[in-house]
């Protein structure tokens, strides 16, 4: 490193803030991006199996000895066996690299930035997290198949393996694809939970689901099978080699007990020769290769390329045994010879498999095969059943508000099971002693909230009687003016009868303003009587829109005046409409939401309150819309379904909840809401006409 690299060094170093949140999050999360940590992941075991089967590939399935990595091997397959799985893994580390970059761009881009507004959004979460779901077993079906392709790709070029051959490095192959395929999902799923656990708002799973019953056969299952699947091939393969040794030692020692290395034959000799060959121990076939290249075979099928230069090239390294291809059940014993047109190659070819043996590994197979499927079917449904049983009394919990807590789920099981139905029946008893402590401080809750409408009932009545009773007074005082005036002028003779009914006319005037007082004080007190009333009684009767309105507008006009909010009430339909239930307890849920809507101000003045009236079909919609300060988002998901509040101490979250829950028992209706912080909220109360 040079001076002008260390200087820039120095300056890197003393930096003390990036330029940006975006630059420090890219910074700190290249290298740990879940594409990173898979691609390192999987291509480390990738490397691991392929080095496995790189060992165990040849032993597995008899490859002749030389026929790997050596001149042979590259002239018969153009490319060498490691050079064959260097490429094959290459592939597949390319393809897993290619593939979980492209599912994963957007979990990447997600974690490299997870402040940024947009993955705020709830359906950029959701998908992410419905990939988190989804991509342990679309991966684990891509590491099946791409192993493979790759492996059947590779021999189809090099074209010199037989198709017996390819299919058994094919079932080898997908053996060992599943046993990576299962570590990986192993390794993939406990990723992912990280994820799905980061990324967790709300109880919701909208990914592919399997159930226990179907996760345990796709993970244990194959395993089993894939283990009893190399064990029968090892098996089988040690079983071969015993017949091979044997079957080379006796056609071996009949060759060379029948020719000798110092005579010289006529072909016709070595044919009389060849055609005495036992065949009680195997199917046979004897061949001459000639020296210019030429053969002769007794079944006149000529000799696979493979052998016929494996005998010609390696034989003699081997003690004259030859080999029909990789991994072929199909040998030979070979000698040279002198003959009277040259020197012969002479052997005889036999077949090491048998049928009864691969019949007996078939069989075993299938069997050890239906007794794991039984057995694993069993555990795993007494499994899902307990679990199941437990999830679905968890459910009735969660979906019912009367359900009783005193089933208790009986203990049967002394493993986790056991410890899972003890929690459960713990839980149950916690329960009932906090529905216990809820329902106390519920009713302490509620005369709380009685005492508070009544507190505001009393203010409404001080407020709204108190400008008619100073009415009323004036009137007393005027009406006692006249009253005298009227006393003096009865023996005033300049008096006429005009004045006198100038007199009456105006104790007449004064009468009337004094009839209108009392009539608004008449209709104050009942509207605070039905009020009243309605925090200890219900009351259901038939009443008008415009009966509903008055009384609204009665009881509300003192806070709205106080708070200088203005209420615009706009009435879209037949006032006359009548509806039927407790009025009174409508009325509280409405000046309950006009409260709200006064409160969302904090206090600004010349606000206003919109309250609509529609009719939509058969129902009537008050909505009450309010232009202030909104409700967040956490606030709006908890509406309705707990008692919350926004107000701190001041408030105990009962007014919406018993508003609900008056509309949906009073009235059968229901309350919907929109809200938007800092524009405001809009309730709409839906009654049945």
């Amino acid at each position: 490193m040079n001076k002008k690299d260390l200087k820039k060094d120095s300056k890197l170093k003393n930096k003390t803030k990036p330029k940006n949140n975006k630059e420090k999050s890219t910074n700190n999360n290249n290298v740990s991006k879940p594409s990173t940590i898979l691609i390192l992941r999987y291509n480390m075991v990738v490397i691991i199996v392929i080095f496995i089967l790189t060992i165990l590939l040849p032993i597995l399935l008899n490859y002749p000895p030389g026929s790997i990595n050596t001149a042979f091997d590259i002239e018969m397959s153009y490319i060498s066996f490691y050079q064959q799985f260097s490429i094959i893994g290459v592939l597949i580390m390319v393809l897993i690299t290619f593939f979980l970059k492209y599912i994963l761009k957007d979990i990447d881009l997600w974690y490299i930035d997870k402040n940024n507004e947009k993955f705020k959004n709830k359906k950029v979460m959701d998908s992410i997290r419905k990939k988190c779901f989804n991509l342990p077993y679309l991966i684990f079906l891509f590491m099946i198949i791409i192993p493979i392709m790759g492996v059947f790709f590779v021999l189809a070029i090099t074209g010199s393996h037989s198709s017996t051959m390819i299919m058994k490095i094919l079932i080898l192959v997908f053996s060992f694809a599943v046993i990576f395929s299962v570590f990986s999902f192993i390794l993939s799923k406990s990723f992912y939970k990280k994820l799905l656990m980061d990324t967790f708002e709300e109880s919701t799973i909208n990914g592919l689901r399997l159930n226990l019953v179907k996760t345990m056969f796709l993970l244990l299952f194959p395993l089993f099978i894939v283990g009893i699947a190399i064990t029968s091939l090892i098996g089988y393969s040690r079983t071969v080699v015993e017949k091979e040794n044997l079957l080379f030692q006796v056609y071996s020692e009949y060759l060379n007990s029948n020719f000798e290395e110092k005579n010289i034959y006529t072909e016709s000799e070595i044919l009389d020769i060849l055609n005495k060959i036992p065949s009680s121990y195997s199917k046979t076939t004897y061949f001459i290769i000639r020296e210019d290249g030429s053969e002769l075979t007794s079944n006149n099928i000529p000799l696979s390329n493979f052998m016929k230069n494996y005998t010609m090239q390696l034989s003699d390294n081997y003690d004259g045994r030859t080999y029909e291809s990789y991994g072929i059940d199909i040998q030979g014993s070979s000698i040279k010879i002198s003959a009277d047109n040259g020197t012969f190659i002479i052997g005889i070819q036999y077949e090491t498999f048998s049928f009864d043996t691969i019949n007996f590994f078939i069989v075993n197979f299938a069997i050890l095969i239906a007794l794991l499927a039984i057995v694993l079917l069993y555990f795993s449904k007494s499994l899902s059943t307990d679990l199941t049983y437990i999830a679905n009394s968890l459910r009735d919990i969660s979906n019912n508000d009367d359900i009783k807590l005193n089933k208790k789920i009986p203990l049967y099981s002394n493993d986790e099971i056991g410890d899972l139905i003890l929690s459960f029946n713990m839980v149950q008893e916690k329960t009932l002693d906090y529905m216990s402590q809820i329902e106390s401080n519920q009713d302490l809750l509620m005369e709380k909230e009685r005492l508070a409408s009544l507190g505001q009932l009393i203010g409404g009545i001080a407020h709204n009687l108190k400008t008619p009773i100073m009415s009323l007074s004036g009137v007393a005082e005027a009406l006692t003016d006249l009253i005298k005036e009227y006393s003096l002028s009865i023996d005033d003779p300049e008096i006429d009868s005009k004045d006198h009914h100038d007199i009456a006319n105006d104790m007449s005037l004064w009468v009337n303003k004094m009839k209108t007082y009392t009539e608004y004080m008449s209709d104050v007190i009942t509207a605070v009587k039905g009020q009243a009333v309605a925090l200890s009684t219900e009351e259901k009767i038939s009443f008008t829109i415009d009966e509903l309105i008055k009384r609204v507008n009665i009881l509300m006009k003192h806070e709205l005046q106080n708070a200088l909010v203005k209420l615009d009430t706009n009435i879209n339909v037949d006032s006359s409409i009548s509806l039927n239930g407790d009025v009174n307890t409508l009325v509280q849920v409405i000046n309950n939401m006009i409260s709200n809507g006064i409160q969302s101000y904090n206090g600004a003045p010349n606000q206003k309150i919109d309250l609509f009236i529609e009719k939509d079909k058969n129902s009537i919609i008050i909505s009450i819309q309010d232009y202030g300060s909104g409700m967040s988002q956490e606030i709006q998901s908890k509406l309705f379904k707990q008692m919350i509040t926004t107000k701190g101490k001041n408030g105990t979250g009962l007014g919406m909840y018993m508003s609900y829950s008056t509309i949906r028992a009073h009235f059968n209706g229901n309350i919907t809401f929109t809200s938007e912080e800092s524009k405001g909220t809009k309730f709409n109360i839906i009654l049945p006409i």
